[in-house]
């Protein structure tokens, strides 16, 4: 019991460690402690999801709304390290450019950015600003953190289903076809509870939403590249995150 209560700590680190830049004690690496630590990752979510919205109650009352979505945005590339953008850009560079898998394997390795990536950065940025000035105040903190757990949650089904893209040794080569049942469901349960939670009734759009951004990226990935990258996790979060934001502010 202590040793696998020992294992779950070591897991629920490494998907920190992984995700953000928080600062987390040190722990001994072990070859499948990321595959087991994708079940926490709607966790980290709910973790940068509340810490975002206690920064947004501190400033709201001292600036504008706008000012108070940059700042909160700025926090969100701050605290990831911009991990999920990157791979946004890549996506976007790839698939802009190539014209097969070789291709577009090759260009997602490339750590320049080009008028693909530097566009599809805008753009996601911008939409995720003015989404996140646009939410109903009544509801901003439920649907940011909703969108924090969405979007880390997208890279369970993604790497349970799809496996490593071509002859792939990065990041994505880690979980991808590695993610187990058990730590999809417990990952899926934790999303659902939570989300259901914070939004009531309103959590079906933002759950639908993320569901079809996962398939409709999935089926994407399998079909250009027969599996999936670390960039496609990032591209599919990026994209998830945006769309759980929109169902926030459609109709208001």
């Amino acid at each position: 019991m202590i040793r696998q209560i020992r294992r779950l700590g070591t897991d629920l680190v490494t998907a920190f460690q992984f995700l953000t830049r928080i600062p987390m004690p040190s722990i001994t690496f072990e070859t499948d402690s990321l595959p087991r630590a994708v079940q926490f990752f709607p966790l980290v979510g709910l973790v940068i999801g509340c810490s975002g919205v206690l920064l947004h109650g501190i400033l709201l009352p001292h600036l504008n709304r706008p000012l108070v979505a940059l700042i909160l945005l700025a926090y969100l590339v701050l605290i990831t390290g911009c991990f999920h953008e990157d791979g946004l850009a890549d996506c976007a560079d790839a698939f802009g450019g190539g014209w097969n898998q070789g291709q577009i394997l090759l260009i997602m390795k490339d750590s320049r950015i080009g008028s693909y990536g530097a566009a599809a950065l805008v753009l996601s940025l911008l939409a995720r600003y003015l989404l996140l000035a646009s939410l109903p105040l009544e509801h901003f903190a439920s649907y940011f953190i909703s969108a924090q757990i969405l979007c880390r949650w997208s890279s369970l089904p993604l790497s349970y289903f799809l496996p490593p893209a071509g002859d792939q040794t990065g990041q994505g080569a880690r979980i991808a076809r590695l993610t187990s049942m058990p730590s999809l469901l417990f990952g899926s349960a934790f999303s659902v509870v939570v989300v259901g939670f914070a939004l009531r009734r309103s959590s079906v759009a933002p759950m639908v939403a993320t569901v079809v951004v996962v398939v409709l990226s999935g089926w994407f990935y399998f079909r250009k590249l027969g599996g999936v990258t670390g960039d496609c996790f990032g591209a599919t979060n990026q994209l998830t995150e945006i769309a759980v934001y929109f169902c926030g502010v459609w109709g208001v």
